[in-house]
């Protein structure tokens, strides 16, 4: 582990925001010009769907990767359901070069949302096992995303709330959503990289090409990596490489534990777009220690539940590009990295997606546009270029219009799951309705089998 960046890390912080000072908007504004000025690179590189190698040998029929999303459609035992299956075989057909699956859950006790999977040391790998192989269909691979979410645990859920600190969640006059998290000890800080551990060996066994470690979107190990959440003063806190010490403990120990055949990854924020939070150059250190631990590559992304950057909203008045929102930094992220570099949010357009890979970024990261257009990658491959673009909701109530992206999303998801085709328009309002009513339904029942009562 590097004791001081590299000098590549002064010219991220040079470029990005730096602490307490004006918001950096120029990034958003190149990145964006670039694109919408049909920026061309000045060095031949390879296309969109050119194969690639990872480091540990797993080889990608593309570059195109289904992103994460919250998808909330697992059975009552966490596992996933019939619907989750279609949805992921009509990815896997629809052409991209990889999967990763939604979050699941480490622990079953500390979940995103009621209706999410979760995959313990001793959970039935059966259901996942079907989920591996769909996904393998058409020369797909296939990554499962694993995560805890820390603090970012609905009150209604119960269960577990931890975090790095005892800091809750500011959204304001929506606060009260969210549970109060308690400072982790160290032996709660032991599970947790237990569980992560076994979670990856489960996610093998099953047949999955590796896992992808979530340390981004303010979930738990985001919540270690950021000083705005992070207020220890043990080796768990303090410089960034004791904020950092919990995901490189994690990885370390997964790589050991799962051979060096098994692709691991970790999606990292570029920034959490907030005043006094991670930052771009925190985010080159981390990377910079990640590559000496041999992973196969950091997805960047941005963003928390309060400034929803991986929706295009900031919480410290910074402007993101109208498409491919983290380019700027993934671009100067991988210039001066060994590992390879993804970066996702709000590609939807072919020649934006082509751009992402011309200027030196490795793969390409959709969730949203693959949510309403499942077979993109194959369309653009026929030179279609049509493809449902989900409305930019600009709701004065950000935490509202958050939800209600998600649930617009996640209601196409169910849509498709369902063998029905995609819908072009879905009112956010009725979608958020629908979503709400379901998540109640999905809260009773979670909270009834885990002996929290069916309030």
């Amino acid at each position: 582990m590097p004791n001081t960046p590299k000098a590549a890390s002064d010219n991220i912080a040079k470029k990005a925001t730096l602490k307490n000072e004006e918001p950096a908007a120029p990034i958003a504004t190149s990145t964006a010009a670039r694109i919408d000025e049909g920026y061309a690179p000045s060095r031949k590189v390879d296309t969109l769907f050119s194969a690639f190698t990872l480091p540990s040998g797993l080889t990608l029929k593309n570059r195109i990767v289904k992103a994460a999303m919250e998808e909330n459609l697992a059975t009552v035992e966490q596992v996933p359901s019939q619907t989750l299956l279609t949805m992921y075989r009509k990815w896997a057909e629809g052409g991209a070069g990889l999967i990763l699956t939604g979050n699941v859950m480490v622990d079953h006790l500390a979940m995103t949302g009621p209706g999410g999977l979760a995959l313990e040391q001793n959970t039935d790998i059966a259901a996942f096992a079907k989920l591996a192989r769909v996904s393998k269909l058409n020369g797909c691979k296939v990554v499962m995303q694993i995560n805890h979410p820390g603090r970012q645990v609905f009150s209604k859920m119960g269960g577990k709330v931890l975090s790095a600190s005892n800091v809750p969640l500011d959204m304001g006059k929506h606060s009260h959503l969210f549970g109060q998290p308690k400072a982790m000890d160290v032996a709660e800080i032991e599970d947790v990289i237990n569980r992560f551990v076994h979670s990856a060996q489960q996610a093998q066994k099953a047949g999955f090409d590796g896992i992808q470690i979530h340390a981004a979107h303010g979930y738990l190990l985001a919540q270690f990596l950021s000083p705005l959440t992070n207020k220890r003063n043990d080796h768990w806190g303090g410089s960034i490489e004791n904020r950092a010490r919990l995901l490189l403990t994690i990885t370390r120990e997964i790589k050991q534990a799962c051979g060096s055949l098994f692709s691991v990854s970790v999606k990292l924020n570029s920034a959490d777009f907030q005043r006094g939070g991670f930052e771009p150059a925190d985010a080159q250190m981390v990377v910079d220690m990640l590559s000496e631990v041999n992973i196969d590559f950091v997805e960047l992304s941005g963003g928390s539940y309060e400034a929803p950057a991986m929706q295009g909203n900031t919480a410290d008045a910074r402007t993101l590009a109208r498409e491919a929102y983290f380019l700027e930094f993934a671009q100067a992220i991988s210039s001066h990295s060994s590992v390879p570099i993804m970066t996702t949010g709000g590609i939807t357009r072919l020649p934006v997606a082509q751009r992402v890979i011309d200027s030196g970024v490795a793969l390409v990261g959709m969730a949203t546009a693959l949510a309403f257009t499942p077979d993109l990658p194959n369309k653009w491959q026929q030179k279609q270029e049509d493809v449902h673009v989900m409305p930019k909701l600009k709701w004065k109530d950000k935490t509202l219009s958050g939800l209600a992206t998600m649930a617009m999303v996640k209601r196409q998801i169910r849509r498709v799951g369902d063998g029905k085709s995609p819908q072009g328009k879905l009112s956010p309002i009725i979608s958020l309705i629908l979503d709400q009513v379901r998540t109640a339904k999905l809260t009773k029942r979670y909270r009834k089998r885990f002996g929290q009562g069916g309030n």
